[in-house]
């Protein structure tokens, strides 16, 4: 990290991680662990979530979370990985259950979510029926054991809405949002979070800005989905938790408020969230 990135990452919440992902090893000399004690943990990060997307890499997430004092996890199925399992949603959910269904196995576990579920359109073509399968199994799960839920909504901003509008005892956070600042202020009406990844600080997301100037303070998290999104100004390279205080300090600039203010607000938000004490 260059002297631009020597913010300081004490109190700092990354709501969105990936840290299971196969790019840690093939990238990162030391791999995910490295990364985690070095770069995140060892400089003060307040707490990471560590989203699974299948049940394969489910148990991979919640075993990293149980070498972490401060890292969670959230299990589900992804919208692009349900198009490459055999089973039928329920059956795959069945999978997860053992992890999910007892309330002091998710404490033991530190399994704070059910996530990351949703749609997403972006490559065509798509089976959404199957998609919308998986994504109202899992709301109904959610609803069912009252846990909160990430969600995934790329090129799906209509069908998304009115899908979660059916379930309107299920609560969460739209990780790395991307609609409209109409449909945010209508989510954020309705109790819903939103979540900022380093997209905010692409040079083409204007979009995202307006949505970042009108969401409730008190609505608003911070997320990496490392390895993914890496923020300006290391676009391009492996993401990880320690680059998210560029993230934190562009939304500090387009709310107006001071980098130490976003870091505890958003910290606030996660841990009201997802009950973390």
């Amino acid at each position: 990290m260059n002297e631009r990135a020597e913010r300081s990452l004490t109190g700092l919440f990354d709501s969105h991680a990936h840290y299971f992902d196969r790019r840690f090893e093939a990238e990162a000399e030391e791999g995910a662990d490295g990364i985690l004690c070095r770069e995140v943990f060892g400089k003060g990060m307040a707490g990471v979530i560590n989203v699974a997307t299948n049940p394969e890499n489910a148990r991979a997430c919640i075993g990293q979370a149980a070498r972490y004092e401060r890292m969670y996890a959230a299990i589900g199925i992804h919208p692009e990985d349900c198009l490459h399992l055999d089973s039928s949603a329920e059956e795959e959910l069945e999978k997860l259950l053992p992890w999910l269904e007892e309330s002091q196995i998710r404490k033991e576990k530190k399994i704070v979510a059910i996530g990351e579920i949703g749609l997403d359109y972006y490559w065509q073509p798509c089976d959404k029926e199957r998609q919308a399968a998986f994504f109202e199994a899992q709301l109904s799960l959610a609803q069912q054991l009252d846990m909160p839920v990430i969600i995934h909504d790329r090129d799906a901003h209509g069908d998304c809405f009115e899908t979660v509008l059916r379930y309107p005892r299920v609560m969460g956070v739209f990780h790395s949002f991307s609609g409209s600042a109409e449909m945010a202020k209508e989510l954020c009406r309705r109790g819903w979070y939103l979540s900022f990844s380093g997209v905010l600080t692409f040079r083409n997301a204007r979009r995202v800005r307006e949505v970042a100037e009108i969401v409730p303070a008190e609505q608003m998290l911070l997320e990496t989905d490392c390895p993914y999104l890496t923020p300006e100004p290391y676009r391009g390279r492996l993401n990880h938790s320690g680059y998210l205080c560029h993230t934190a300090e562009l939304l500090a600039s387009v709310r107006g408020m001071t980098y130490e203010e976003i870091v505890a607000q958003t910290s606030a938000n996660t841990k009201r969230l997802f009950k973390i004490m």
